[in-house]
């Protein structure tokens, strides 16, 4: 039985996790962050065995049991009700609490960027995810697995669409582009022929293609049309999603917050953020856009916090600890 109250929230992303243990004031008594969470890779309990890792040095920082009153847990790669069911199912084996929630990671960035659970977040980083939710409970989300469930965009797919484009001006086949010289010219190569071979031998590892998505912003902020016309259609990917969400939560006439978040859109590419202001004016004139920069371990911390009906002082002093 949890007799100190104390609660644990996660934010595991793929390449990192943030574990924090927190008293019901909003107090973070220990933390700690370790690796990315990846269970299609290896394995749902292979996860969650790294994961138990780090709640174990977060455990120990705060110097507390591993018993708590609560785990909110925010992870990667929880993308459908069927894959939240089985990791919800494996954290409770654990025996950390008999509560446990989980949700996508999207959902974390979302409550960091609120003062109350009502809204929706768009999180464009290697991939590309939106979610909602309101103070009743209610969300609204995407399977977000990408193109086989519909998803356009994300730093890997702009990547991708970039070399598409520029290999076919290069040979002919498309628009001109400067893209064509960008590309290789970041990988010092000569022409796209050497960076397709490149790629496909392996002398660039095909992770490095996410390097390419500043070089494509770079040549759409010089005015090339076929750059910025992939910058313009992720717009539009970004309000799709976020005016669905909003329909779906009934918020599309009211003033509802839109966070953005995610290495794509906190940079704040100019070409893309006026072009999301400007189309969702258009569909959701009522729509308030912001933007996420505070680590996500907070949203989690907070949906912590809301469970057990914390209060405002509570999620102000977690605010604080995060937003320095």
């Amino acid at each position: 039985m949890n007799l100190n109250g104390t609660l644990l929230a996660v934010d595991a992303g793929n390449s990192k996790t943030d574990v924090a243990v927190l008293a019901q004031d909003g107090t973070v008594l220990g933390s700690a962050r370790g690796g990315g969470f990846q269970p299609p890779v290896v394995g749902v309990e292979t996860a969650v065995d790294g994961l138990a890792e780090i709640v174990r040095r977060a455990g120990a920082e705060a110097g507390v049991p591993l018993d708590f009153a609560h785990v909110a847990a925010c992870l990667a790669n929880a993308d459908l009700p069927v894959e939240e069911d089985a990791l919800q199912a494996a954290l409770l084996a654990r025996g950390w609490s008999p509560s446990v929630q989980v949700r996508n990671d999207t959902f974390a960035i979302l409550r960091a960027g609120l003062d109350e659970p009502r809204g929706v977040a768009v999180v464009c980083g290697a991939g590309i995810n939106c979610v909602g939710m309101t103070p009743d409970g209610r969300t609204a989300r995407f399977p977000a697995i990408g193109k086989i469930s519909g998803d356009w965009g994300g730093g890997g797919g702009l990547a991708d669409e970039a070399l598409w484009c520029a290999a076919r001006s290069e040979d002919g086949r498309g628009l001109s582009t400067a893209l064509a010289d960008a590309l290789p010219a970041h990988f010092g190569l000569e022409s796209m022929y050497a960076l397709i071979e490149a790629l496909h031998l392996g002398r660039i590892t095909m992770e490095r293609r996410h390097e390419l998505t500043p070089v494509l912003f770079a040549v759409a902020a010089a005015g090339d049309p076929v750059a910025l016309s992939l910058v313009h259609r992720l717009a539009e990917e970004v309000v799709a999603m976020s005016y669905v969400a909003l329909r779906r939560l009934g918020l599309h006439h009211e003033e509802a917050p839109v966070m953005l978040g995610g290495s794509v859109l906190a940079a704040r590419h100019p070409q893309l953020e006026e072009r999301i202001r400007e189309l969702l004016a258009a569909r959701a004139p009522k729509a308030v856009i912001g933007f996420v920069t505070a680590p996500p371990v907070l949203g989690a911390g907070l949906l912590a916090l809301d469970e057990v009906a914390a209060g405002p002082a509570a999620a102000a002093r977690l605010r604080k600890r995060y937003e320095r």
